[in-house]
């Protein structure tokens, strides 16, 4: 703690050194002190904000199993772990066709063993972008549906406190096209996530069932 004051002052120190420091005239007089302006900061964006979603985007449609296939994020622990990672499966469910919300099962393995988080995406008024509400609204996941033919890929964006990750789904581990994965790269890209931060995801025993014992519930939050 002592170390942080310390910084602090440092910082406010030379702050003022800067922004406050007589200057030398001519003649060795002192000139009077001067305010000096700071440029107008700019509005800060959001890297999601700049992510179109989808067109019309059907949420019945986005309903059912998708498997995980990819990842683009400066994930410290993917960065560390990225070749550890495991078979996931998402089941997303729409309660009734007026229900504003998601029902979302994800299943993978830790330590060999199978857990399912239960979660909810609620809708917003923007077609293709949902919210994962967290304890305080700091804490929420923003969520967008950037593309997808319902069929077969889904590439959605999701971003917390900032920073942004986005993944590749597939609604089977067979059908992987060149095409497919090469749009997803450009698409990361995009967003500065070179090769060296896209981490595939095991496409090979994936969980079934998983007793309740091993069930997290993330609804409404966690």
């Amino acid at each position: 703690m002592a170390g942080v004051r310390r910084c602090t002052l440092a910082v406010v120190v030379l702050m003022c050194v800067c922004l406050w420091g007589p200057t030398e005239a001519v003649g060795g007089a002192k000139s009077r002190p001067r305010s000096q302006r700071r440029p107008p900061k700019k509005p800060k964006v959001n890297p999601i904000d700049l992510t179109p979603a989808a067109q019309n985007v059907d949420m019945q449609q986005m309903t059912g199993t998708w498997y995980l296939l990819s990842v683009a994020s400066k994930c410290s622990y993917l960065i560390n772990h990225g070749t550890k990672v495991e078979p996931t499966v998402m089941t997303l469910t729409r309660p009734s066709a007026s229900d504003p919300t998601l029902s979302v099962s994800t299943k993978t393995r830790h330590n060999h063993q199978c857990w399912e988080i239960l979660q909810v995406y609620n809708l917003t008024p923007t077609p293709g972008k949902l919210t994962l509400k967290g304890a305080r609204s700091e804490l929420n996941t923003e969520i967008v549906i950037g593309e997808t033919d319902y069929n077969s890929y889904a590439i959605l964006y999701y971003q917390k406190h900032g920073k942004i990750n986005v993944k590749l789904y597939g609604r089977s581990v067979d059908n992987l096209s060149e095409p497919m994965l090469s749009k997803f790269e450009q698409l990361a890209e995009k967003l500065n996530f070179g090769l060296a931060y896209i981490f595939p995801f095991p496409t090979y025993s994936h969980c079934g069932d998983v007793d309740q014992d091993h069930v997290i519930n993330c609804v409404p939050t966690c």
